[in-house]
């Protein structure tokens, strides 16, 4: 059976821990470890700390989250509708920040670091959306 949910909030810097903990309740339903569940908390954190930091800059709008699970593989998909990314080659990269004195650029690093898959879309002047996988290994019984 398919799960999923949908969430819109303002994409503020308050709402981050907001998204964390729901997709992080979501994704408890299924049967994860507690490294796992953390692994999800920090890519999701990651992913909507860019919405607002990247994404909205000065200007305001919402980010939307949608996460779905079937079997053992979980997909969340956060998305802005902010500045967009001009060079997603060079903002896949290491320490790539568009604000060197306040970010180290590691947030896509992370994302990729602690999810299965990654999948980054964004047009300039239209928004971004990273599609995020995690697959969770069937568990023995003890």
């Amino acid at each position: 059976m398919k799960n999923w949910i949908k969430l819109e909030f303002p994409g503020t810097s308050i709402n981050v821990g907001f998204a964390r903990a729901a997709i992080a309740h979501f994704a408890a339903q299924l049967d994860i470890t507690l490294d796992e569940l953390e692994d999800i908390k920090v890519a999701v954190s990651e992913a909507v700390s860019n919405c607002v930091v990247h994404g909205y800059r000065e200007k305001s709008g919402n980010v939307v989250i949608e996460a779905s699970y079937e079997d053992s593989r979980l997909e969340i998909i956060v998305e802005d509708f902010g500045h967009g990314i001009p060079d997603i080659d060079a903002a896949q990269e290491t320490g790539f920040t568009t604000l060197p004195e306040e970010r180290m650029g590691l947030g896509l690093t992370f994302m990729r670091e602690y999810m299965d898959k990654l999948l980054l879309f964004s047009e300039v002047e239209v928004g971004t959306k990273v599609v995020m996988v995690k697959n969770i290994p069937p568990r023995q019984a003890g």
